[in-house]
C-alpha cells in the first residue's frame, strides 16, 4: 500500500457546509431535549418526559439521516448521492411510521409532546441546515 491510499480526502466546500449543518442540529437537539424533557414534566409528569424523549429520537433519525447521507457520499457521482439520499428518505419515512405504529398501542408517553418536540426538531433542523448553505462558501468549481 501506498501513502496515497492512506491519505485523507481534504473536505471539500460541501462537506465543510454540512459538517456545520450537522455539529447545529446535535446542538439543537441538546437544547430540545432539555427543555422538551422539563417542559414535558411539567405538563404531563414522566409521560411528558417520555414523550419529549421519543420526539427528540424521532427528530434525530428524520434530520441526521440526510446530512449523514451526503457526508458519506460527497466524493461520489451526483447519482450515487441522489440515489443513497431518496433511500435514506424513505428508510427513514418507513422507520418513523413504524415506530409511530408501534407507539400508539401505549399510554406511557404524551402524544402531543412527542408531536410537538418532534416538529419542533425537524423543523429548527430544516432552518439550520438551510442557514448552514446559505452561509457556506462553495465555489461552482472545484479542483
Amino acid at each position: 500500500m501506498t501513502t496515497a491510499e492512506h491519505t485523507p480526502t481534504p473536505a471539500t466546500g460541501n462537506e465543510a457546509v454540512f459538517r456545520q449543518s450537522l455539529r447545529d442540529m446535535l446542538v439543537l437537539l441538546g437544547v430540545l431535549t432539555v427543555l422538551g424533557v422539563g417542559i414535558g414534566y411539567l405538563v404531563d409528569g414522566m409521560a411528558g418526559v417520555w414523550g419529549a424523549l421519543i420526539g427528540v429520537g424521532i427528530a434525530l433519525i428524520f434530520s441526521g439521516t440526510t446530512v449523514i447521507s451526503v457526508l458519506k457520499t460527497a466524493h461520489s457521482a451526483p447519482t450515487t448521492m441522489m440515489a443513497v439520499i431518496m433511500g435514506a428518505w424513505l428508510g427513514k419515512l418507513v422507520v418513523v411510521i413504524v415506530v409511530l405504529v408501534i407507539l400508539k398501542q401505549f399510554d406511557f408517553y404524551n402524544p402531543q409532546v412527542l408531536f410537538l418536540v418532534s416538529i419542533a426538531g425537524v423543523i429548527g433542523s430544516a432552518v439550520l441546515d438551510a442557514r448552514a448553505v446559505q452561509r457556506g462558501r462553495v465555489g461552482y468549481f472545484e479542483a
